[in-house]
């Protein structure tokens, strides 16, 4: 799951990063207004950590671009402004929470948890899919009762195929997704078929149907 944190403390950015990195989100920055506006307009995320106060805008601007472009990307305010109206501004315009300054990297790991199971799995942590159970908060997969040893960016590969289930989902959307920046600057996307075909047949060796299917030309559609 992909994480951009919009926060102008370099230093407070990359200890926010280095925690849900712990946590297996992939994180990327923007550590200004102009580059985070770019980020959004050219990335979808899991969650956006987003700082009220920027070099060159607000956060709050950000939050009216994500309305504009109708992105369903979820969103966590973390700024030291604790006022009620900035509060108030940034959830009127589609924030889904708000951490004051300072705060427990605990808690934020935890908020953030929340959204992405908020927005993409109903609140659940358990994602089922037939025979298929992703358990989120132990990063652990099993099939028919049997628990399937997937790397990260396996396990990470397939909950972002079933949250796209039915879907024809491109080989730079997974290589974003898995990657982040580095998608931009790879020759070619071999690695990532590296990855189907090795979680195809774990999945496989576990008595799974095989849903992972290819579309020629455009990329990969998880169904029945």
């Amino acid at each position: 799951m992909k994480i951009l944190i919009v926060e102008d403390e370099e230093n407070l950015a990359k200890s926010i990063a280095a925690y849900l990195k712990n946590e297996s989100f992939l994180c990327e920055y923007a550590f200004t207004f102009p580059d985070a506006l770019e980020k959004i307009s050219a990335f979808d995320y899991d969650c956006i950590l987003l700082d009220i106060t920027l070099p060159g805008g607000s956060g709050l601007q950000l939050l009216q671009e994500l309305k504009k472009m109708n992105k369903t990307d979820g969103v966590l305010i973390i700024s030291a402004k604790d006022s009620l109206d900035d509060r108030l501004k940034g959830l009127k315009l589609g924030a889904d929470d708000y951490l004051p300054k300072p705060f427990h990297m605990a808690e934020l790991g935890a908020r953030v948890h929340a959204i992405v199971r908020r927005r993409k799995f109903e609140g659940n942590d358990i994602v089922r899919f037939e025979e298929i159970l992703l358990d989120l908060a132990a990063k652990a997969i099993h099939v028919n009762g049997e628990k399937v040893p997937l790397t990260k960016s396996e396990f990470d590969l397939l909950l972002f195929l079933i949250s796209n289930k039915n879907r024809v989902v491109s080989k730079m959307a997974i290589a974003e997704h898995l990657t982040g920046d580095d998608a931009d600057m790879m020759d070619s996307f071999d690695f990532i078929y590296a990855h189907i075909k090795n979680l195809k047949r774990k999945l496989t060796a576990c008595g799974c149907k095989d849903y992972i299917n290819t579309v020629y030309g455009l990329g990969y559609k998880f169904s029945l």
